[in-house]
């Protein structure tokens, strides 16, 4: 797996995910600055590929600070400004931001030692968003039985995290247990991240792969060619409620009628406490360009109105469970979040 993110040489490091799958190129970053555009211009996207891509601008802003700064206070509350709003709904990029302040909180006074304890944490929570990946797909695998067709959308695999990814996480590991797994990619209008990236990245494995328009999902699961759903999730509410990439809610309101299992993978670090529904949660709007345009090619009026929120919301009652590295939620989720929340350490 190429990596989605890196340290080297005290600067971070993203493959370009919008020139994905004809173009393997990195982008370098020198300051904080550089990676909020990145995060917000998706050369970097997938929520906990987002939080650890902000940790690690937060590290890069940090280790530009002259040693002798005597209050860096106002410098890291910019950093964390400029970071916290680059993408409203990815709630794993507040998570991380949250997670660097009690580090400067504690280490602010010493900024050699800040330096230090910032960058361990930033590193820290990209190895850990591996393992907890490889966790989910160990505890997921066995929602699949051998010979299933899954059907996934957008892109939950290594390029949405730190490596191995959440949905694609399960397939590669059931996979891995000898279960001949095969996906269907919805194509992901209008940013195409199916087509794109989890093709790209199933082939990259030799996993089977076939590529569909959004709008035949209904007609394959008719037809009975999907087995199962897993999509990732950028945002879960205390509810279960989850927050996707725009379509996922569609695709869960057909598998009901079709009484075909949805699952949501994704780590615990994706869920808010404090968002009691999905009511409650920001839902992003991008540029219409995006929509006018299809892969750099214009297919409708320059001036025609276009809506385009980034995400939808599936409620709880149409999922089949949520999979996380601490077990699969499948009801009464309020109290079984609540639990796992308490257990987790960070």
């Amino acid at each position: 797996m190429i990596p989605t993110i890196e340290w080297k040489n005290g600067r971070v490091f993203m493959i370009d995910q919008r020139k994905l799958p004809f173009e393997e190129v990195f982008v370098e970053h020198t300051c904080y600055k550089n990676v909020a555009d990145s995060i917000k211009k998706m050369v970097i996207r997938g929520a906990p590929a987002i939080g650890v891509a902000a940790a690690m601008g937060v590290a890069l802003g940090i280790s530009n600070l002259d040693d002798s700064e005597n209050d860096p206070g106002g410098i890291f509350n910019e950093i964390i400004r400029v970071l916290g709003g680059t993408r409203p709904t990815a709630v794993n990029l507040f998570w991380a931001l949250e997670e660097m302040k009690k580090v400067f909180k504690t280490h602010q006074t010493d900024i050699r030692l800040l330096k230090e304890k910032i960058l361990e944490k930033a590193l820290e929570i990209k190895n850990n968003d591996e393992k907890i990946n490889r966790d989910i797909g160990k505890i997921g695998e066995i929602v699949l039985k051998k010979g299933d067709t899954v059907l996934t959308h957008c892109n939950a695999g290594s390029l949405a995290t730190a490596g191995y990814g959440t949905a694609l996480g399960v397939i590669r590991s059931a996979n891995s247990s000898g279960k001949n797994i095969s996906v269907i990619a919805g194509e992901t209008r209008p940013f195409l991240q199916g087509a794109r990236l989890t093709v790209w990245e199933m082939q990259k494995e030799n996993i089977p792969v076939t590529l569909i328009t959004d709008s035949m999902a209904g007609y394959l699961m008719s037809k009975g060619d999907i087995d199962l759903v897993i999509v990732g999730a950028d945002r879960i509410a205390l509810n279960g409620d989850t927050a996707n990439k725009i379509g996922t809610y569609s695709i869960a309101v057909l598998t009901k009628f079709h009484n075909i299992p949805f699952y949501v993978a994704a780590p615990l670090s994706t869920i808010d406490p404090d968002s009691k529904s999905g009511l409650e949660i920001p839902i992003e709007e991008r540029p219409g360009s995006e929509v006018r345009n299809f892969h750099g090619s214009q297919i409708t009026p320059s001036n025609t109105q276009v809506y385009n929120p980034a995400f939808d919301i599936t409620p709880f009652e149409l999922i089949t469970g949520i999979i996380t590295e601490n077990g699969i939620i499948r009801t009464d989720p309020e109290k079984k979040i609540k639990n796992m929340l308490k257990k987790k350490e960070y």
